[in-house]
């Protein structure tokens, strides 16, 4: 589960007499695609009692269920089905992260506290606009938000679809170096500040890469005429707003749920689509289980569509886990193979992110749509954002309308 992180004081630990105790908190690096991506985690007990976390700013991505025993560590992270294999030698952890598509090699040492930088950092903080990025999404431009004090820096690239998680590092030899990783989308940033006032950009990471990407402050662009990110509110969009938004999947237990019934009739109702296997549907189940607990008693009901892979839909071991670490008590439904949402999805237009949510009003009708979601990393995106969401969702409840037949 994902809990918020120990004071900060914990995160200077300094190296100590470690024995065969792996309790603490570990520098390590995860090795993708050739690159080898910095991060921390941080262990506590042993035997079966042994609990592991990554973090993501300031929360943590906790192990399912494990075992420590002589030397060999083995942690389950259900929710990502996924498993840490390290072993403890020479005051170092070595091994790998397995999931269900790749083995991806760590290797870990006891952390030591942050060196200052000798050099004095630029400021880099606030929001920046990257041109000329390779989305297969047809982005031509991802936001970057940064937040710095002295030469530490955090922040996140958000694409349509969500943001990278907390990136975080340091300045040092002339650039930032900047990394994640919490259980998924491992990714490395190096950002070099010009002369010019520009920022130039390179990507490492399971999902980005490349390098020479440019970004400038958002007055910039907009005096240069330079593409803009796309906007979420207007991505995505549904053929006939006239039109009901469809669905009829089964639960978990088989039994089919469709937007005919009479649970849903009257009541304001996000249908949410999704997958387990999604980073940023994780980062946005907290916030919609927020809003069910909140409104769903003023006539909010939210129901998920999860389209998984074909071994998941006939035993979604991984969404159970999905569910019960973030605690959800709204409707998830199983849509079906993630290759077949486009075909089952027929109301949606330009609809190609991960989580996508419409807004259906009362009268059964579709009054808004946001692509993606920004995690907290993404900063005053991230507020922006779901303050619109609850925004509109007050507005839709607040309305006098009738239910569509």
């Amino acid at each position: 589960m994902r809990i918020r992180a120990f004071a900060a004081s914990v995160l200077l630990l300094a190296p100590m007499a470690w024995g065969q105790s792996i309790t603490g908190l570990w520098d390590a690096t995860i090795e993708v695609n050739g690159a080898k991506i910095p991060f921390r985690m941080e262990f506590a007990g042993t035997g079966k009692n042994v609990k592991g976390w990554f973090f993501n700013g300031e929360d943590r991505e906790i192990s399912s269920s494990g075992n420590y025993d002589n030397g060999s560590l083995v942690l389950n992270f259900d929710s990502y089905a996924s498993v840490l294999r390290l072993n403890f030698a020479n005051d170092a952890l070595d091994g790998s992260y397995v999931t269900r598509t790749r083995t991806m090699p760590i290797h870990a040492v006891p952390a030591t506290a942050h060196v200052p930088s000798a050099e004095r950092a630029p400021d880099i903080s606030g929001l920046w606009i990257m041109e000329g990025v390779n989305s297969t999404k047809g982005e031509k431009a991802w936001n970057l938000v940064l937040r710095q004090k002295d030469d530490v820096v955090s922040g996140a690239i958000l694409r349509i679809d969500g943001d990278t998680g907390t990136l975080e590092g340091s300045y040092k030899n002339g650039a930032f170096l900047l990394s994640h990783f919490s259980g998924a989308r491992p990714s490395r940033i190096l950002i070099t500040p010009q002369a010019d006032g520009s920022l130039v950009v390179d990507l490492n990471g399971e999902h980005h890469a490349g390098g020479g990407i440019t970004a400038l402050r958002p007055e910039v662009v907009k005096a240069r005429g330079l593409p803009l990110p796309d906007d979420p509110a207007t991505h995505t969009g549904v053929k006939d707003p006239t039109r009901p938004f469809t669905f009829s999947f089964p639960d978990l237990s088989g039994k089919v749920v469709s937007n005919t019934d009479a649970r849903f009739q009257g009541k304001v109702v996000l249908i949410d689509i999704s997958g387990s296997w999604c980073p940023n549907c994780h980062d946005e189940a907290p916030f919609l289980e927020t809003l069910y607990e909140k409104y769903h008693g003023q006539g909010l009901e939210i129901v998920t569509l999860s389209f998984e892979e074909e071994d998941q839909l006939k035993n979604p071991v991984r969404l159970r886990a999905f569910i019960k670490e973030y605690g959800i008590k709204y409707t998830v439904l199983l849509g079906g193979e993630t290759g077949t949402a486009q075909e089952k999805l027929t109301q949606a237009v330009h609809w190609d992110a991960w989580p996508t949510t419409f807004f259906v009003g009362r009268d059964g009708l579709v009054k808004a749509v946001h692509s993606g979601f920004p995690g907290p990393g993404s900063g005053e995106l991230y507020k922006r954002d779901t303050e619109e969401a609850v925004s509109t969702v007050e507005r839709l409840l607040a309305a006098n309308e009738t239910s569509q037949k």
